[in-house]
């Protein structure tokens, strides 16, 4: 069975309330949990959260959260892992229900849409669940072209000497840029490591995870065209 995990916790400090904020008209949270259940892949889609606040949203949009998130899991330094782990105990303890496949959806990526689901679920199986799954953009500009600020503000090359280089002559480089990621409940015990995940690439308008308020305004200003 699949299941589609929506972690929301309500302590967000850049921006207040950011996996509720309106966006359009719409809670943040409303386009990854209609993503997910367009896409119907999914079992079960359930919202970890800590805030009575967020639960009631989410059932005012017609979802369910099964049992809130305890706090020692929503605080500013627990990584994702230990929530999905958590929830996937919580499941197989109190409801008898056991998940082969996972997905991590982050609320704040509100340019997701259900065939990048559907696309990455179909990559993630030719591997048979033996391999999780990353979202990948490709770097804006060569990370080969990269600097650090020493004190006195002069800029120091991350790799000397390759500025010069063209940027069609350079290895291309990634990063895991947030809308999702797929796991198998075996990943999620095992507590995976960073390699070997296979990279499902998207393009950069439509995988942007809003963490500033200038990425706030920016998805805004796309949803309106």
């Amino acid at each position: 069975m699949n299941l589609a995990i929506i972690p929301a916790r309500s302590g967000s400090k850049r921006i207040k309330n950011k996996n509720i904020v309106k966006v359009n008209n719409k809670p943040m949270i409303e386009y990854a949990l209609d993503a997910a259940k367009k896409s119907k892949i999914f079992h079960k889609i359930h919202v970890s959260t800590d805030s009575k606040k967020i639960e009631n949203i989410v059932k005012k949009l017609g979802y369910k959260s099964d049992f809130l998130r305890p706090k020692n899991l929503a605080d500013d330094f627990t990584g994702i892992i230990p929530v999905l782990k958590y929830v996937l105990e919580t499941y197989k303890k109190d409801f008898g229900l056991n998940f082969k496949n996972i997905f991590c959806i982050f609320p704040a990526a509100p340019l997701l849409k259900k065939q990048h689901l559907v696309e990455a679920y179909k990559l993630y199986k030719k591997y048979k669940s033996k391999k999780p799954l990353h979202v990948i953009s490709e770097y804006n500009v060569p990370i080969q072209w990269a600097f650090s600020v020493n004190k006195n503000n002069i800029l120091v090359p991350r790799e000397p000497g390759m500025f010069s280089s063209r940027s069609q002559d350079l290895k291309k480089y990634y990063y895991e840029c947030g809308p999702f990621s797929i796991f198998s409940s075996r990943h999620i015990m095992e507590n995976v490591s960073d390699t070997n995940f296979i990279g499902f690439k998207m393009p950069k308008y439509s995988s942007i995870d809003i963490d500033t308020s200038e990425d706030l305004n920016f998805v805004r200003k796309i949803l309106k065209l």
